[in-house]
């Protein structure tokens, strides 16, 4: 199959743009079609809102990138790609309301032919199950006869520079085997290994497992970071002695908990499914739960430390370094940081955050403070996000106190530091 002339890509945030860049990369002319008038503006001016794509990134792709609010611009296009968020509601339960929304845009417009794909994560079943029902009855065509449809999973990974678009495997399942092809064909385009699986099911949980892997590891370093603060044993140690083992292990980090959009997420939406076929995945639940505990676990730290000093957290003034959800980037979705901040907060302490990539947390009504004035001011310092940039030997030798939950300050000796 040729190269594809026009696609079109519904919700351009974090998953979206980066994708959209990669088709237009490619001389494809690209429609980013987003609810978020803002997000329509701001591309249209030329600038990024996305940490991985500069505004020179995008400065030669004017004439291919094409912002809109207008749905009916999806007419036009061989391939309309879906990478709207798929949050939990307030139950932990899946919300796909907007996948859902972005479902009847694409029916609504629906051409014979084009192929459809979603790449919002979500469980197994939800593209045979609920998307296609939607395209199917509001456009009159019949999913893998009158248009192709299928899921790939989005493996983008913020901050990181040694895996792209291009170059991160795609995984593709289709509704059917022509479905496959015409979506491998058109990947084929902008990645250089496609990976086709038998269904859009197990494209979809391949992703979920993708995750659910990091959560579990993760809950597991983390209880046993827990365990080694009863036991008086550096945690970081044992990980990193155990970590040169050439085989049967990986290594994970301990820390505050864990966030992004995905990890905290992901799991809750395998459990989810796993109850609707009348399968209890204890395991994976239990490693959902540990990790929400964290940050509860590392407040309880920052109070403990504070009482060793003869202080009440009430009252005292503690700056947060750090409070997006992992070091070099301002995303702050699902950060454990916030929830200690509200915790924190919650106990009536006086609470002050830097941090070089989240600048404002409007939610809060706090912004970062300079780096200097924070550590003049604090009585403890707790470092939640090892950002490169921070000087974490100098942090040491100006506050009268730090706890550090990311590790960031072994080989540091000092009586008024405190690791997790």
């Amino acid at each position: 199959m040729n190269q594809p002339q026009r696609v079109a890509i519904i919700g351009v945030g974090y998953v979206g743009l980066p994708l959209a860049v990669a088709f237009a990369q490619r001389g494809v002319e690209v429609v980013c079609l987003d609810a978020d008038s803002s997000k329509v503006e701001s591309l249209a001016a030329g600038h990024s809102y996305v940490e991985d794509i500069s505004d020179a990134t995008l400065a030669p792709l004017k004439e291919k990138l094409v912002p809109t609010v207008d749905a009916t611009e999806l007419a036009s296009c061989e391939a309309v790609i879906i990478c709207v968020p798929t949050p939990l509601t307030s139950a932990r339960e899946p919300d796909l309301t907007y996948l859902l929304g972005a479902g009847e845009s694409v029916a609504d417009n629906l051409q014979e032919g084009q192929l459809v794909v979603l790449e919002s994560t979500t469980y197994p079943g939800t593209t045979r199950e609920r998307l296609a029902p939607i395209l199917e009855q509001r456009s009159g065509l019949k999913a893998g006869e009158g248009f192709n449809l299928a899921f790939s999973p989005e493996r983008i990974d913020p901050g990181r520079t040694d895996y792209t678009v291009e170059t991160t495997p795609k995984v593709v399942g289709g509704l059917t085997p022509a479905c496959s092809e015409r979506a491998e064909a058109i990947y084929g385009t902008i990645c250089d290994t496609v990976v086709p699986v038998s269904t859009p099911e197990a494209a979809e949980l391949t992703k979920l497992l993708e995750n659910t892997f990091r959560s579990v590891n993760i809950a597991l370093v983390n209880e046993l970071s827990q365990l080694c603060f009863r036991l008086g044993i550096d945690v970081w140690e044992v990980t990193g002695a155990a970590a040169t083992k050439p085989f049967g292990f990986m290594p994970f980090q301990p820390g505050p908990g864990m966030g992004g959009h995905c990890l905290p997420v992901d799991p809750f939406y395998l459990a989810f499914k796993a109850r609707e076929a009348d399968f209890y995945p204890e395991f994976v639940e239990l490693a959902g739960k540990l990790n929400q505990s964290q940050p509860a676990f590392c407040a309880h730290r920052i109070e403990r430390a504070l009482d060793a000093t003869e202080r009440s957290v009430k009252g005292s003034k503690i700056l947060l370094l750090g409070v997006s959800y992992k070091a070099g980037i301002g995303d702050t979705r699902e950060s454990p940081a916030l929830e200690i901040l509200r915790m924190l907060q919650e106990r009536e302490a006086d609470v002050s955050y830097h941090d070089p990539y989240a600048t404002g947390l409007p939610r809060f009504g706090l912004s970062s403070v300079p780096l200097e004035q924070g550590l003049a001011e604090a009585d403890l310092v707790a470092i939640l996000t090892g950002h490169p940039e921070i000087d974490y030997a100098d942090v040491v030798a100006k506050a009268p106190l730090v706890i550090d939950f990311r590790g960031v300050t072994r080989g540091i000796e000092a009586d008024n530091l405190v690791l997790l």
